[in-house]
């Protein structure tokens, strides 16, 4: 027998991926609704070196994403994953990586799930609380055009690449997130629409970054699944 899968894109994106029982990210309940889950531990995540943790910082869309598609592609092989339905989803820097994702994948995909995720990296730098990061993370401003590190960022925000978007995509996002803003999720909603892609929004008007209310919570898993079950199953 051949299962769908979902390859699960961490955020941080300096975060470990754990297999703690979430109400948001639970890849227990994703295997238990007839996934295989795969959760790469891709460039920047630790626990494999300061340097595999650092990495990442001035990459955005760089070594992390060879490592995604890697990891896919590694499991669509297995004899009993179905090539044919793959999806993708995360949170955060990992929706970041899903709407990066979604203009690189090269028909891999049948579907994608991004939460909270950063489309547009130069409104990014100047609306989000954490300035600090941004700047760091980044490598700076996008207007100094002698930093190399930083024109590499922002030559790799997920906006440049709209024009090949093709495949359906759901979006969530906590109105009262100040770490990456609703807004970011509206222009990636706007984006598919637009482009007459089968899309979906889905905004939380009393959640900040996290989804956290128990309600809430019940509504993003239904939500979730629904969503997958319709392109993947």
């Amino acid at each position: 027998k051949q299962y769908p899968a979902i390859l699960y894109c961490q955020g941080g994106p300096q975060n470990t991926v754990s297999q703690f029982w979430s109400t948001r990210w639970n890849l227990q309940l994703m295997a238990a609704h007839g996934y295989i889950v795969v959760a790469p531990n891709r460039h920047g995540v630790p626990g494999f070196g300061q340097a595999w943790n650092e990495q990442i910082s001035g990459d955005y869309g760089g070594q992390n994403m060879q490592d995604y598609f890697s990891a896919i592609d590694a499991l669509a092989g297995e004899p009993y994953v179905d090539k044919t339905k793959l999806g993708c989803t995360g949170a955060s820097y990992g929706g970041f990586s899903v709407y990066w994702l979604a203009g690189h994948h090269h028909k891999r995909f049948k579907a994608f799930w991004a939460h909270a995720g950063i489309m547009n990296l130069e409104a990014q730098y100047l609306e989000t609380e954490e300035m600090w990061f941004v700047n760091w993370d980044l490598g700076g401003a996008f207007w100094d055009k002698s930093n190399s590190t930083a024109q590499r960022s922002y030559a790799n925000s997920p906006h440049r690449f709209i024009d090949q978007w093709d495949t359906p995509i759901a979006i969530s996002h906590g109105e009262l997130d100040y770490r990456i803003l609703a807004s970011q999720g509206m222009q990636a909603f706007n984006a598919a629409q637009l482009r007459d892609i089968p899309s979906r929004m889905l905004i939380f008007p009393n959640e900040n970054h996290w989804i956290m209310q128990p309600q809430n919570a019940i509504l993003f898993q239904r939500e979730f699944f629904r969503w997958f079950d319709e392109w993947l199953k």
